[in-house]
C-alpha cells in the first residue's frame, strides 16, 4: 500500500506532462554571443531563481532559427525544453520555406513575451551627402546614381529584404536589396562605403549613429521609439512596415497549462525587472511582458503582416 501511494502521484504527474527532472533548457537558434543568445542567458539566470530549477541555454544555430524550431517540435512536452524565438522564425519562415519542418501554430504553445527588436534604416552620410535626410531623399539620390541604390539587409528572404519592394513602390525608386549573413558584416560594408544604405537591428547601428558615421532615416514598428526623434515608415509614407520583430518563449504543443502559467509568471517577473530591461536595452531590445494570449496575438499580427509583405514582394516560397 505504501509503495502504491508513492508511485501513484508520480504516474499522475507524468501523465499530465509535469514530471520534471534535471535542468530546463532554453533553445536558441543563433550562435553564442549574439543578441538573442545574450537575452536568453539573462532570462535563464533570472528564471532559475524564480522556478528553483537549473535553467541552461542550448544553442542550435542555423537557418534563421529553423533548426532550433525543429528540435523543439521533437522535444517531449514535459516542461524541460523551451525556445527563445523571434518572429522571423515563427511568423516569416512559414511563408518563405516550402518545407520548414515545423508548424508554429500546431507544434508550439506561446508562453511569454520578452521584447521587441526594432530595425533601423541607415545611410552612410559620407557617401550620400548631408542633404539625404529622408527615405524620399535617398530614393532620389539612388535614381540619380544609376546602379548605386544598394541597400544591405541582414538575411535573404527576411522582412528587411522584402521591405525594399515597398520602398520602391512608395518613392518610385530603383533600390536593390543586398543580402548578408547577419548585421555585423553588413554594417562593416556600410561603414567602409561598399554600400550606401542598410536595414539592421538597432543594436548594430546605434553606436555608429551616435558617432555620426551613420545617419538614421526611419524605424520600423507602429510608433516612434522613445528617445529618438526619428519617424516610422508610415510617417514617411510607406505602408506595410508597422510590424517590428518580437522575441518570446514558446514550448512544445501538449505542455501542461499549469507549467505554461508557472513559466509565464517567472518570465514576467524577470523581464519586468529594471535590471533586465536596462541590460537588454544595451542590445537594442525593448523589454515587454504579457500573457501567453498576448504573445499569441502579437505573433498572429506578425504572421498577417509578413504574409502581405511576402506577397507584395512577389516572392515564391522555396
Amino acid at each position: 500500500m505504501a509503495r502504491c501511494l508513492v508511485v501513484l502521484p508520480m504516474a499522475l504527474a507524468a501523465q499530465t506532462g509535469m514530471a520534471q527532472e534535471g535542468p530546463v533548457r532554453i533553445l536558441v537558434g543563433f550562435p553564442p554571443g549574439g543578441v538573442t543568445d545574450v537575452v536568453a542567458r539573462l532570462l535563464a539566470k533570472g528564471m532559475q531563481a524564480e522556478i528553483a530549477r537549473p535553467v541552461i541555454v542550448e544553442n542550435r544555430p542555423g537557418a534563421g532559427g529553423q533548426i532550433a524550431a525543429q528540435v523543439l517540435k521533437s522535444a517531449r512536452p514535459d516542461g524541460n525544453t523551451l525556445f527563445l524565438t523571434n518572429s522571423h522564425t515563427t511568423a516569416m519562415i512559414p511563408f518563405t520555406n516550402l518545407h520548414p519542418g515545423f508548424d508554429p501554430q500546431k507544434d508550439f504553445v506561446p508562453v511569454g513575451l520578452v521584447g521587441t527588436m526594432p530595425n533601423f534604416f541607415v545611410v552612410n552620410p559620407e557617401m550620400v551627402g548631408p542633404e539625404v535626410d529622408s527615405l524620399k531623399a535617398f530614393s532620389q539620390w539612388a535614381r540619380a546614381k544609376a546602379g548605386r541604390g544598394n541597400v544591405g539587409v541582414p538575411a535573404p528572404a527576411s522582412a528587411p529584404e522584402f521591405s525594399i519592394s515597398l520602398l520602391n513602390k512608395a518613392f518610385d525608386a530603383d533600390l536593390k536589396a543586398v543580402a548578408y549573413k547577419g548585421d555585423a558584416p553588413m554594417v562593416q560594408d556600410l561603414l567602409a562605403g561598399q554600400i550606401p544604405a542598410g536595414i539592421c537591428a538597432m543594436a548594430a547601428a546605434l553606436p555608429h549613429v551616435r558617432a555620426g558615421k551613420l545617419k538614421l532615416l526611419a524605424v520600423d514598428g507602429p510608433e516612434r521609439l522613445p528617445g529618438f526623434d526619428v519617424p516610422t515608415y508610415a510617417e514617411r509614407g510607406v505602408n506595410g512596415l508597422s510590424d517590428a520583430m518580437t522575441i518570446g518563449i514558446v514550448a512544445p504543443a501538449g505542455i501542461a497549462p499549469a507549467l505554461v502559467t508557472k513559466y509565464n509568471t517567472a518570465i514576467n517577473k524577470v523581464v519586468g525587472s529594471r535590471a533586465f530591461q536596462d541590460r537588454v536595452a544595451e542590445s537594442g531590445i525593448i523589454a515587454s511582458t504579457g500573457t501567453p494570449d498576448d504573445m499569441a496575438r502579437v505573433t498572429e499580427g506578425s504572421r498577417k503582416a509578413n504574409a502581405q509583405l511576402v506577397k507584395a514582394a512577389g516572392y515564391q516560397p522555396q
